[in-house]
């Protein structure tokens, strides 16, 4: 007795894409947020010392 079965997809073709638009879609949006933190990172003043001297 031969068990082969034809192998079927998972999901098919076009779930596969909304997904892999979604993915798609959702990578840019975090690169996106990322960079824009890392320019605010950038941006805001650095300061070495300690400026809050109240006591």
């Amino acid at each position: 007795m031969s068990n082969s079965t034809p192998e079927k997809p998972s999901k098919p073709p076009a779930a596969q894409d909304r997904r892999a638009a979604r993915l798609k879609a959702a990578l840019k949006a975090n690169i996106a947020k990322r960079k824009a933190q890392a320019r605010a990172r950038d941006t805001e003043p650095r300061s070495d010392t300690d400026d809050n001297h109240d006591a």
